[in-house]
């Protein structure tokens, strides 16, 4: 082997080497931001959230609804939202869920989650027991096509050209909350 080669060798190595140790201390890396984008979870108190999936609801589609059982037709010009949740509680305590949830767009209007008779609902000021989940398992929220308990919004047709679209989770008393920025 040339004498100009064994160096060369040496940084590749020590570089390969260098490589592997950031890629395994990266390893358990959890992010603690309030604010995360739809999919990503985020911890409040001994909660954690994780917005599965957002989407407009259709009346007229089986599926979507089951997730609007209870709920008027809609105003003209305005269509239901759904924002689908799982949420961990790791904690050996029952912990409490927020009892609203706010969307804003990016003019600040702000709207209101509805209430909910459908099983798919998230139970506000409702408890996830210690190392529980919500949605529960075997439950039909946890079965569904989803996977996840539900939260609904009626929201102007406006809403999709205001985005992005800002999911607001409010914190335990005395405690930041949380915004999910929704992939709309």
């Amino acid at each position: 082997m040339s004498q100009h080669r064994r160096p060369l060798l040496s940084l590749l190595a020590l570089l390969a080497l260098l490589l592997l140790a950031v890629g395994v201390s990266a390893c358990g890396y959890e992010n603690h931001s309030k604010e995360v984008d739809e999919g990503q979870s985020v911890e409040l108190g001994e909660l954690k959230y994780n917005v599965t999936f957002s989407r407009y609801l259709n009346p007229n589609d089986n599926e979507d609804a089951a997730y609007l059982v209870g709920q008027p037709e809609a105003p003209k010009g305005e269509s239901y939202f759904g924002v689908f949740f799982e949420v961990q509680n790791e904690s050996d305590e029952a912990q409490v869920l927020p009892s609203t949830l706010t969307i804003t767009d990016i003019d600040d209007n702000e709207f209101e989650v509805m209430e909910s008779d459908s099983v798919f609902a998230l139970e506000f000021n409702g408890e996830v027991e210690a190392e529980e989940q919500i949605p529960p398992l075997d439950t039909p929220a946890q079965l569904g096509a989803i996977e996840g308990a539900l939260a609904v919004f009626l929201l102007p047709e406006s809403a999709s050209e205001n985005r992005p679209l800002t999911l607001h989770i409010p914190g335990e008393e005395g405690e930041e909350g949380a915004e999910v920025t929704l992939d709309l």
